[in-house]
């Protein structure tokens, strides 16, 4: 048989092949990972939906746009994250739930939250052994930190309770401390708790934020992550429009910590997302 004849024979039995033999044999689509996308944008303050979108298409990084629900929030019912879906509804954009307070898992229902491409949260809110609720970025409900080797103790028992009991994809605004901690950052995040924290987050399938808006965690933190097998996920928690940029940090992060894809994570198919196969704790 001819090299041409070979050809027709090929492209005729791919004419008439089933649709299941077509799909099993078309390429799958290549997924943007790393740099290319910044899974945590919010469209709030003076950064409208077009606009992100705009900017998406200008600067080739592809979006996840995030809603934040919870306890006290605009969103705290299916109702809010329906809405939200149905804007997002076709728009060239992940759709991501960002979880807010630890109350979050009897609020939203687990077939409203499949429908998102992912969940994430982070370990900034919660209440300390006296049982008061605090929210750490703002400073009037943490209050003077008297003991911070104590308050870092606590910090890492909640985020382990987070990983443990939530299903989440990510682990976003990772490691974050109190501003009045922040100068001490190094310090206070020692070793062992390192370790706790990584162990944790791998033992579990999270993967963690490279967040370029506060440049978290910390070098040490990524090369530990990395050793415990973590996947890594390009963040920016923007505030508006401003502080949204093009992934700066997490491409540098990558590039220094040699970040290869096998690092790098993806949205899980249907069926694989956190709140598919993980509890839901009411």
């Amino acid at each position: 048989m001819t090299f041409l004849r070979s050809l027709a024979v090929a492209a005729v039995m791919t004419a008439f092949a089933s649709p299941v033999q077509a799909q099993l044999q078309a390429p799958e689509p290549v997924r943007p990972a790393g740099a290319q996308v910044d899974y945590h944008v919010h469209v709030k303050g003076d950064l409208t939906l077009d606009e992100a979108l705009r900017r998406s298409r200008e600067s080739g990084i592809y979006y996840g746009v995030a809603i934040n629900g919870g306890l006290s929030f605009p969103i705290a019912s299916d109702e809010g994250l329906e809405a939200f879906l149905r804007e997002m509804a076709g728009k060239p954009v992940y759709k991501a739930f960002q979880a807010e307070g630890r109350e979050w898992v009897r609020l939203f229902s687990r077939k409203t939250l499949e429908k998102f491409d992912y969940v994430f949260t982070d370990s900034m809110t919660w209440a300390d052994d006296s049982g008061k609720r605090m929210r750490l970025w703002i400073a009037e409900e943490v209050g003077t930190i008297a003991n911070p080797d104590r308050f870092m103790d606590m910090l890492v028992d909640r985020a382990l309770d987070i990983f443990a009991g939530e299903p989440i994809d990510i682990y976003v605004n990772p490691t974050y401390v109190p501003d009045q901690l922040a100068t001490d950052y190094d310090r206070l995040w020692t070793p062992a708790r390192m370790k706790k924290i990584v162990d944790s987050l791998a033992a579990h399938g999270i993967a963690m934020e490279l967040n370029n808006r506060r440049r978290l965690p910390s070098a040490a933190f990524i090369e530990l992550a990395k050793q415990a097998g973590v996947k890594f996920a390009c963040g920016t928690n923007n505030a508006g429009a401003a502080d949204l940029g093009r992934n700066e940090f997490c491409a540098e992060m990558i590039r220094v910590h040699q970040l290869g894809p096998q690092y790098l994570w993806t949205p899980p198919a249907d069926g694989a997302k956190a709140v598919q196969r993980r509890a839901l704790l009411k």
